[in-house]
């Protein structure tokens, strides 16, 4: 194993070639967090003469640039909705050609229309669904009528369903979820059976859909691990059945609801890692050894040689999953700051990604035989594009020392700061390696060695996704939604078309349907309250009421946590939100609404006329806004926040 020291001084940048020793300051009194810049990712060394390790490790023929000092402040993908939906395109005749960069891109000759049925029919499901449901809750064809009907006419619902998303295929295996797990609370009488076996497994089938499409899949499995845990300490309490007996119970809900969606869940990523092996520009997120097994990449297959040498031209990745390459370019800091050239961490394959191990003191010499770089030894890196020296200066860091992101986003086009502290340890975030080495006087050896096992590739993987999603902030002037808008139907979303002259398709939820389920929350935890307090005081409940009272505390209150399960954790969340994030809960108080309307046949016929008057924003318009007197919609905008 070789090591070698890099020096820095305080704050990374890049200058013209200085042929000194890289130097430290001596004016200040306390080390500081410095920087350079740009976004979400930071590189630290010390406010004085800091060392960055440089080793090679012969056995996987892997190199790692550390830096002890140096620190990574820092960014969902659906996998099974990508396969469903590219197998239901492949299927019907599409040739995977068209490139999906932006909503609204014309598809031209490209056959899209089976990925939109296959959105579609998993769409039209939730009615159905929602209808069985239910009616297995509510014991109520009515009020199962209601709820369905409630999907039906709600244009939010048809809207997402027309088009090629991920929304209708979630909710698709959610209410997939809840009509298993309700269906299976019905075999309670009839344990290990056909029909309590059937429906236990598919409720685990469902539920490994729900995740397999978004993370937010958790929620329900959290909902059907509460109704599991309730139903077993109903079985714990029935003294006629033997410990035996419920060590059975648990171990069939284990495999069925455990250990059934983690193998399904596994099994959908094997899957993809094989059909999906190929290079893209996604690639830079991943780190060195996921990127060589995969075809098309500059490390796929390929040989470099095994030690570092002056003279070599590198790139430096940070080894934290979806770290950055480090990165510079032409543009400067601005003014107070440093007029120097900007250095960044890049997510993305770029030829400013490139750098030059050279002497400190310029006595390289490139015509005789390479010399190794070893332990205890500094270097300068030469960025190879402007010709300009990785080094540092006395300037706080902008990003890490305020929060206010826009100035520096726009400042450094959204890469990654890179900044230099003292106070940070040594961990994944502080570790480098060269992932490409160039030196034509060495001898290369190959970097197959460096594949990694299923498992490395599959938790690599989710921690991208997590990252990923989790760093979906919102960008200047970009609207974001907040969860309090959505219950109240505050705010749609503009799915096509802007003006007047294109055609329009905007995400709105029936102002009927939405506001009615407002309304039916919160009447429903007034009547809870009621047969609540009713029960604590032993007031007798006989017949109809008996079973009304039932039906609202158990069908209704799962409905409730539902509910909340879906729509509570929003607002904690970080990232940016939209408002069909709010969908999966509105199937919920969808249902509830339908469990606690006693009178449905006035509901019904508003739903119908609403539906009527508002089914162009799910459908198409044309012609003026609705801010305009002499729009159509002009009479249908009840608030200002809506841009149709």
């Amino acid at each position: 194993m070789s090591w070698c020291v890099f020096r820095f001084k305080s704050t990374i940048s890049v200058e013209k070639p200085v042929y000194t020793h890289t130097h430290t300051h001596t004016n200040y009194h306390k080390p500081k967090t410095h920087w350079i810049h740009c976004g979400r990712m930071s590189f630290s060394c010390p406010a004085g003469d800091s060392k960055v390790l440089w080793w090679t490790r012969t056995t996987n023929m892997s190199w790692t640039f550390l830096c002890s000092l140096l620190c990574v402040t820092q960014k969902d993908v659906s996998t099974l909705t990508q396969m469903l939906i590219g197998l239901a395109g492949y299927l019907t005749g599409y040739d995977g050609s068209f490139p999906f960069i932006k909503p609204g891109d014309k598809y031209e000759h490209h056959n899209y229309l089976g990925m939109r049925a296959f959105c579609a029919a998993l769409g039209s499901c939730l009615p159905p669904f929602t209808f069985l449901i239910v009616l297995e809750l509510s014991r109520s064809t009515p009020a199962a009528i209601i709820a369905a009907s409630l999907l039906i006419f709600d244009t939010g619902c048809i809207t997402l369903s027309q088009y090629i998303l991920l929304d209708p295929i979630l909710m698709f295996f959610i209410m997939g979820s809840v009509l298993c797990m309700v269906r299976f609370n019905t075999q309670r009488l009839r344990p290990f059976s056909f029909s309590w076996w059937f429906w236990l497994l598919l409720a685990g089938v469902c539920l490994s859909g729900s995740l397999g499409v978004k993370f937010v899949g958790l929620f329900v499995i959290l909902l059907v691990g509460i109704n599991t845990a309730f139903d077993l300490w109903r079985l714990l309490g029935d003294l006629s059945l033997s410990l035996v007996d419920f060590g059975k119970h648990l171990l069939a809900r284990v495999f069925g609801l455990i250990m059934l969606p983690l193998f399904l869940y596994t099994t959908i990523f094997a899957v993809h890692f094989v059909v999906l092996n190929r290079s893209g520009p996604g690639d830079g997120f991943f780190s060195s050894s996921f990127q060589s097994r995969l075809i098309g990449n500059n490390l796929h297959n390929a040989s470099m040689p095994e030690y570092l040498a002056y003279g070599s031209l590198i790139t430096v990745k940070n080894l934290r999953i979806a770290g950055g390459y480090l990165h510079s370019h032409w543009h400067l800091y601005p003014e107070g700051v440093g007029a120097h050239q900007q250095v960044t961490a890049y997510l993305h394959k770029d030829y400013n990604n490139l750098w030059l191990v050279k002497r400190p003191d310029n006595s390289d010499d490139l015509t005789g035989p390479p010399e190794l770089v070893h332990h205890g030894d500094i270097i300068r890196l030469e960025h190879r594009v402007r010709i300009r020296n990785l080094h540092s200066h006395f300037h706080e860091a902008p990003l890490t020392k305020n929060t206010c992101r826009s100035p520096v986003m726009a400042l450094g086009w959204e890469q990654v700061e890179v900044t230099c502290s003292p106070y940070v340890k040594e961990s994944p975030n502080t570790q480098w390696n060269i992932e490409d080495l160039i030196n034509p006087k060495l001898p290369n050896i190959s970097l197959s060695v460096l594949k990694p096992t299923f498992l490395e590739i599959l938790w690599e993987s989710h921690i991208v996704m997590i990252r990923g999603n989790s760093d979906l902030k919102p960008k200047d002037n970009e609207m974001n939604s907040k969860p309090w808008h959505w219950p109240i139907n505050y705010q749609g979303l503009r799915f096509s078309g802007v003006n007047e002259t294109e055609y329009r398709v905007y995400l709105l939820g029936n102002p009927v349907i939405w506001w009615l389920n407002l309304l039916s929350l919160a009447l429903f935890v007034l009547m809870l309250t009621v047969a609540s307090l009713a029960k604590q005081r032993g007031v007798k409940m006989e017949g109809m009421r008996k079973v009304h009272c039932q039906i609202l505390m158990e069908g209704g209150g799962m409905l409730l946590l539902g509910w909340l399960l879906h729509y509570l954790p929003f607002y904690i969340m970080s990232r940016i939100l939209y408002y069909h994030h709010y969908f999966p809960a509105m199937l919920f108080s969808s249902m509830l609404t339908g469990t606690t309307q006693c009178y449905g046949s006035r509901t019904f016929a508003s739903q119908d006329i609403n539906f009527y008057l508002f089914h162009p924003l799910s459908y198409g318009m044309r012609g003026p806004l609705a801010h305009d007197p002499a729009s159509s919609m002009a009479g249908l905008r009840w608030m200002e926040s809506w841009e149709f």
